[in-house]
């Protein structure tokens, strides 16, 4: 091959491959706002003070969720920095007494350290915090979607896009209401003591300002129930009621991780 044209192939090569990488180098949403609430194009950049070397979109709402177990409790920051505001602590474990999880939006380099943004279970929901890489563990991917649609009673799961259940459901009364919100699903319990959890349930980040149904308050659940009769309905303390057989057949679609909306 002639030098000229080698140089010129080598060239064009190098600008493609420049372009292939910058294209992955996108700034970040406002820290308060969802994980899943803006495609990576919309994203504005962090102050070049922070000296972010890689800021890399990690999902999208119609595609991979990506997720990781909380290794140890760390602090979360508003921005990936240890000197930006605390905005939340990530516990190790989930009041549930099971491996805390999270699902992960954003990673940056910042001097060195691998920073990830993560959803937080707090009452002001859809808040992010960022936290150090090293705090969580591998990463597990799902392509799983629940929407809980209020107005309807339904909930309706999504794989890879395409629908593969539909049921009617209960959520919270007027004085109790389920909160609108984008979250997911943190735990799957079963075995409990009382029967108006039904066979199995599922613990989301979602948080209620309000009493809900599940154990120790606060958190929003999705699961089974002993007053089948009562849903559709608005008929709960804020967490999503479905029929038992509703729930089973959910439970054997529906993986840790999976998003949920609530709308």
């Amino acid at each position: 091959m002639p030098v000229a044209v080698f140089a010129a192939s080598f060239v064009m090569a190098a600008l493609v491959s420049s372009r292939l990488v910058q294209s992955r180098v996108v700034g970040a949403p406002p820290p308060t706002t969802a994980p899943w609430a803006y495609p990576a194009a919309r994203l504005t950049t962090l102050p070049s003070a922070l000296d972010i070397r890689r800021l890399i979109a990690l999902r999208n709402p119609a595609a991979v969720t990506r997720w990781a177990p909380v290794l140890r409790a760390v602090l979360a920051h508003g921005l990936p920095n240890l000197k930006s505001p605390v905005v939340g602590l990530l516990r190790a474990r989930t009041s549930d007494g099971t491996t805390n999880i999270v699902v992960a939006d954003a990673e940056a380099d910042v001097a060195g350290t691998t920073w990830v943004r993560v959803g937080l279970a707090k009452v002001r929901n859809g808040t992010e915090g960022w936290v150090p890489r090293s705090a969580l563990g591998g990463w597990s991917f799902v392509d799983t979607r629940l929407v809980i649609d209020r107005a309807r009673f339904t909930a309706t799961l999504f794989r890879a896009g395409h629908i593969i259940f539909r049921a009617p459901v209960g959520v919270g009364a007027p004085g109790t209401p389920t909160p609108a919100g984008h979250f997911y699903v943190r735990d799957r319990l079963s075995g409990f003591s009382s029967p108006i959890y039904g066979p199995l349930a599922f613990g989301t980040n979602a948080k209620s300002p309000t009493l809900t149904d599940w154990p120790g308050g606060g958190v929003v659940g999705i699961h089974g129930t002993n007053q089948p009769w009562l849903i559709p309905g608005r008929i709960s303390h804020g967490c999503i009621r479905l029929r038992n057989a509703a729930i089973i057949r959910l439970g054997r679609l529906m993986p840790v991780g999976t998003t949920v909306t609530i709308e």
